[in-house]
């Protein structure tokens, strides 16, 4: 109960209050959703990205256990989700946007609390939260942007879209300057460390503004999906972590109980919110990209401490 209690307190009603104050900006003002999109995709989530990986100390043999993980963990997701979209039989824009409510987590402003919440601010378990995080941060600015609109451009076109994003550059980047021991000076490093405290309320607040936008229909179709995506999300996920965790071990991997347990832990959070910030960007399936985050964050609150709960933490 206390652990329900304290993701309820820290994770979800703080994330909640912040949504609320966009939906009601939105009602009140009828802000322009694409600005705050681009604001989000091209300053503040690269901002976010450059800080932690810049300012985070990361071993090697972290980083390869944990892109292992995460090579098998998606790759068995995307199977799954791949699966359920075959069994709906469902159009071409909303496939895109099934496959990114599932295989793009919110493994950022919900992930990194909640990880800090379970393992008492443990550096092994914080080390791979950042690394799941990055990857993260990678796919809907590459993968992400194909999926939504492999249906409707070109690949060239589709290409430009994505050699244009900015969160590609950064990471490597800040590995290198990380790598180099460089400082970075005072004037560049303080407004990095502003931008970057900014991502979480204004990703947040989008949300609320695109939520406010929305007619909520209550079309079956459109709650079947939103159902089937919260379940692969939700319960399929950290199933399917646990059992990648399993066969690494089997396989003499070498993962330690710590981190199997945060990757686990990593995998169970709700949908992100970068698959509205895609679904907004470039206009494909807004409303369920929308109640998708939304409900998946509600429900996150069980779900997550069940997971917690069954695995001891």
């Amino acid at each position: 109960m206390s652990i329900f209690i304290s993701i309820l307190w820290n994770n979800v009603i703080p994330l909640s209050v912040m949504i609320a104050i966009g939906i009601i900006l939105q009602r009140v003002f009828s802000l322009d959703i694409r600005t705050l999109s681009k604001l989000n995709f091209y300053l503040f989530s690269p901002a976010v990205m450059f800080k932690l990986l810049y300012t985070t100390d990361i071993k090697a043999e972290a980083i390869g256990h944990v892109l292992l993980f995460f090579l098998l963990f998606m790759g068995l997701q995307y199977v799954c989700v791949e699966a359920a979209i075959r069994v709906r039989g469902l159009p071409a824009g909303r496939r895109g946007a099934m496959r990114n409510s599932v295989l793009f987590y919110n493994s950022a402003n919900y992930g990194i609390p909640l990880n800090q919440l379970a393992f008492h601010n443990n550096p092994v378990s914080l080390a791979v939260q950042i690394i799941i995080m990055m990857m993260q941060s990678l796919l809907p600015n590459t993968y992400g942007i194909y999926s939504v609109n492999a249906h409707k451009s070109d690949w060239r076109a589709i290409a430009r879209t994505i050699i244009g994003q900015p969160v590609i550059y950064v990471i490597p980047l800040a590995f290198l300057l990380r790598a180099g021991d460089v400082t970075i000076p005072g004037p560049l490093m303080t407004p990095i460390g502003h931008l970057a405290d900014a991502f979480i309320g204004t990703a947040l607040v989008t949300l609320g503004v695109q939520l406010g936008t929305m007619e909520w229909k209550l079309e079956r179709r459109m709650l079947g999906d939103v159902a089937m995506s919260n379940v692969l999300r939700l319960a399929a996920g950290p199933l399917l972590a646990a059992l990648v965790v399993w066969g690494l071990g089997t396989f003499g991997a070498g993962i330690d109980d710590m981190t199997a347990k945060a990757l686990i832990v990593s995998s169970a959070v709700p949908t992100s919110l970068s698959s509205v910030l895609l679904a907004v960007e470039f206009d494909n399936e807004q409303e369920f990209a929308s109640q998708a985050v939304f409900t998946s964050t509600v429900l996150s609150m069980f779900s997550v401490a069940l997971v917690i709960w069954a695995l001891g933490v």
